[in-house]
């Protein structure tokens, strides 16, 4: 059924001007937003073409988005072979690039559906993927986008490029970008868009730069590329090329309005200049930086300085309210402020990361509950305790909505869970045990 009334809910639009409607109906329509009205205005209207989903109790939300991600880091969930790292680039070298040359096109796809599984499951319904697999790139991308179609969600897909594994395993990551870019363009799929990926400035030559901004042009998408995470991607740079990072990107033609740089850890003034003037996006992960131990992005500078800084998780998680939080206290703590950042940092996921996926979205209205919007509506249980309005959502949201339970999840106008029960012809049990026999199998190639 294409119809669905979302009845008698606490209405949160977001978008440029927040509302808070209590008592109201989401009317759904093909994929698409009809009609936001209160409930009594479908009283008399005939609603049997309409799947009705009771929505008494929570709160009807636009669908959460994750700015920056990694499908292929789900089967290392449990690992404990790899040697302890102490600094970013031995967590790099102990774990991550081991585990990503074992990597075959079968573990790709399985590690992006229970990871789409889970965001599902915590009410996100828009990911930007980031993904590695040197020795079966090609392929790769395809196999996470049949993942991304069987979950119903809406994905940016990429394959990070990088010189670190040799000139054909790097011509292998562009040519798979390439790829799949046109072959999104040619599907014209609003559930899959495609970027030009780099993993960072320090795995990546000049001529491979200069290739995958060449392509990213001809192809008409942005480039997605890790950005000073750690120091130790600034050290090289100004050790190779006398240069930072940025400064090097900004040289080759890198930035721009549909370009991320994820992380920003370690960015100077003029690299946050350069990066608001280009209009590039940054977008923060702070679990994963603190996982690692790099540091604290500046965040509220990037933002007093007009950069357009969004949320990702980096595969730290699937739930974007969990990061939020992070994030928040986070910076507060950096500063040594408990006055800084609020809204500021929650901004980032309710509003930023809206204006970052209309960049490769730029025909859908992503990010809010609007008439003729698209119909990606979260329900998060929730009894407000206090008076709930415009005026005091935000502190709803950070101290109450980010703990409730997601109990429907909808994109594209199709319901993917309802009553925290999945509705998608996905087997979930067997897509858990076949990838438990993957990881199994993955862990003694590592």
């Amino acid at each position: 059924m294409n119809n669905v009334l979302v009845h008698n809910a606490t209405v949160v639009t977001l978008g440029k001007t927040n509302r808070v409607l209590h008592n109201h109906s989401i009317e759904i329509c093909d994929g698409h937003i009809k009609t936001i009205a209160p409930n009594k205005t479908f009283l008399t209207q005939n609603m049997s073409s309409h799947r009705i989903l009771d929505a008494t109790g929570s709160v009807a939300m636009p669908g959460f988005m994750n700015a920056h991600m990694h499908f292929y880091s789900t089967l290392v969930r449990g690992l404990g072979k790899a040697e302890p790292s102490k600094n970013f680039n031995e967590v790099l070298h102990n774990l991550w690039w081991r585990l990503d040359k074992k990597l075959t096109l079968e573990d790709s796809y399985y590690s992006a559906l229970v990871a789409l599984i889970a965001a599902i499951r915590s009410g996100t319904t828009t990911l930007i993927d980031h993904h590695a697999s040197p020795f079966a790139a090609l392929g790769s991308l395809n196999e996470i986008a049949r993942a991304v179609r069987e979950s119903g969600l809406r994905a940016s897909l990429c394959y990070e490029t990088s010189d670190r594994d040799g000139p054909e395993i790097c011509e292998n990551g562009l040519q798979e970008n390439i790829n799949f870019a046109r072959q999104c363009a040619q599907d014209n799929d609003n559930s899959l868009k495609a970027m030009i990926g780099l993993h960072a400035s320090f795995t990546v030559s000049n001529k491979t730069l200069e290739k995958s901004v060449q392509a990213a042009h001809d192809l008409n998408v942005g480039l997605h590329v890790h950005t000073a995470e750690a120091n130790s991607d600034q050290g090289a740079c100004e050790h190779e090329h006398s240069m930072r990072v940025v400064e090097r990107f900004k040289k080759f033609g890198v930035l721009g309005n549909k370009t991320i740089c994820a992380h920003g850890v370690f960015l100077s003034d003029h690299e946050m200049d350069l990066l608001a003037a280009t209009k590039t996006a940054v977008v923060h992960n702070p679990q994963s930086n603190m996982n690692n131990a790099v540091g604290v992005a500046n965040v509220l500078k990037m933002l007093e300085k007009g950069i357009l800084v969004g949320l990702g998780t980096d595969a730290m998680t699937l739930n974007m309210r969990e990061e939020v939080r992070t994030a928040l206290w986070l910076q507060k703590l950096n500063a040594k402020d408990p006055s800084v950042g609020f809204c500021e940092m929650l901004s980032t996921l309710l509003h930023n990361n809206a204006v970052i996926a209309k960049q490769q979205w730029e025909n859908l209205t992503l990010g809010e509950i609007c008439e003729g919007g698209v119909a990606d509506v979260v329900l998060l249980d929730y009894y407000a305790p206090t008076p709930f309005s415009d005026d005091t959502f935000l502190g709803h949201f950070a101290f109450g909505l980010t703990q409730s339970n997601v109990r429907t999840t909808i994109a594209n106008g199709k319901v993917l869970m309802h009553n925290s029960q999945l509705e998608l012809p996905i087997d979930e049990p067997r897509v858990f045990a076949r990838s438990q026999e993957l990881a199994e199998n993955l862990w003694k190639r590592f």
